[in-house]
């Protein structure tokens, strides 16, 4: 079985891919590791943030040989109080705010909804959005991996890790995301240096998305194990082999 596991960012994966091979991308700006466990193959991918990075990063994937399954995974903001920072949760609904899709994971009764949008998404957005679509988490990339997993009838999971709380005051990061969907730091550092109102939000930051990293590689390990698609969809948990 060959496994995909998206992400947008190299911090994303760090904790899951060490130890695992780096390979060379045939798609300039995506990263791309192997490893692999009897007659599985996991590929680790990513591209960059939003959805144009999600496709290039697919398609990277796909450049290995067929999928039969695909994971999104990465960073998150959350859109309720009861998301906690560094925690990892397993969506079962993901929503394009752009198009108003709607991505079911899962026929069963829990409902946890992620919705894509197609910037960061800051405290005054998150609340509007909590209202409008229901969702608890907010991403720029699931979305479009769900979009193109149910196109291909692969089984796909969205594991994603809270990285900022609903009432983080973080600086706008958007004016520094460049067309690939990679952060341009030296212009974006110099912003903040002249902004000590976030420099200890900022700190925060960094922490819980380190923790929420390695919450996110555990997760996705012990998913390895099993591999219930349908499971873990319909309960949001994980369920140790037997």
């Amino acid at each position: 079985m060959r496994i995909a596991v998206i992400a947008a960012l190299p911090g994303e994966l760090k904790p899951l891919v060490r130890g695992w091979e780096r390979v060379a991308s045939p798609t300039k700006g995506v990263s791309l590791w192997l490893s692999g466990s009897g007659d599985d193959e996991y590929i680790a991918v990513c591209g960059g943030l939003g959805a144009a990075a999600a496709l290039r990063s697919f398609a990277a994937a796909e450049h290995i040989g067929t999928l039969d399954m695909v994971l999104s995974v990465g960073w998150a903001g959350a859109l309720d109080e009861g998301r906690d920072p560094g925690h990892c949760y397993i969506a079962s609904e993901v929503i394009d705010a752009q198009t108003g899709e709607r991505f079911a994971l899962t026929d069963g009764s829990r409902k946890l909804r992620l919705v894509t949008t197609p910037h960061v998404a800051y405290e005054a957005e998150k609340v509007r959005l909590h209202q409008t679509y229901g969702a608890v988490l907010v991403d720029m990339e699931a979305a479009a991996i769900a979009r193109l997993a149910q196109i291909r009838n692969i089984p796909i999971c969205c594991f994603k890790a809270v990285s900022d709380g609903r009432g983080a005051k973080l600086p706008d990061l958007n004016p520094f995301i460049d067309t690939n969907g990679q952060m341009r730091m030296l212009p974006f550092l110099a912003h903040i240096a002249l902004r000590p109102q976030y420099w200890g939000s900022l700190i925060q930051l960094g922490s819980t998305s380190s923790k929420a990293a390695k919450a996110l590689a555990k997760t996705i390990q012990r998913f390895l194990e099993t591999k219930d698609v349908a499971g873990v969809n319909r309960t949001g948990a994980i369920q140790p082999r037997e």
